[in-house]
């Protein structure tokens, strides 16, 4: 059964225009926390193209890891979803929606469904850690974005 994480957070600009911001290439290089040491190495397509994949090297602990994720889902202007081809998750799908809310502003989700290598052991083991570091990545995402868009 997978886990579910989600970020949530109100911000003042219209959901389209985030939407065009997440979709351009480079804003994840620009999500990645300084303290994270991952780099994009090769990308097919866009955000909106289902099928287009991302190929992150990332670091967990002392190893360095191939990520691959594959764009699933497109609704311009409120969301797109990337799944893990290969990576360090059993499971890991990543919903990005950018839900309305009036003219001047919206609402940024992250849902992450999620399971660890492992099974219960792996729940046991590092689930309360991956689930710190889920927090604290996204709380740094969110709050980038705000502060690109003039929020707080």
């Amino acid at each position: 059964m997978p886990e579910i994480f989600v970020k949530r957070t109100r911000l003042p600009v219209a959901a389209e225009r985030l939407f065009q911001w997440y979709a351009e290439p480079g804003a994840l290089e620009q999500l990645i926390p300084p303290w994270q040491k991952a780099r994009v190495v090769r990308r097919t397509g866009t955000v909106r193209e289902i099928g287009s994949r991302i190929e992150i090297r990332v670091r967990i602990g002392p190893l360095w890891q191939t990520w691959i994720s594959e764009h699933t889902a497109c609704e311009e202007g409120r969301m797109f979803r990337d799944s893990q081809i290969k990576g360090p998750f059993h499971l890991w799908r990543h919903t990005h929606i950018f839900q309305p809310d009036g003219r001047a502003g919206c609402y940024l989700e992250d849902r992450v469904e999620y399971a660890l290598p492992m099974g219960v052991v792996g729940r046991l083991v590092a689930g309360r850690f991956v689930r710190r570091k889920l927090e604290r990545l996204f709380s740094y995402r969110h709050e980038f974005t705000a502060k690109v868009f003039g929020g707080t």
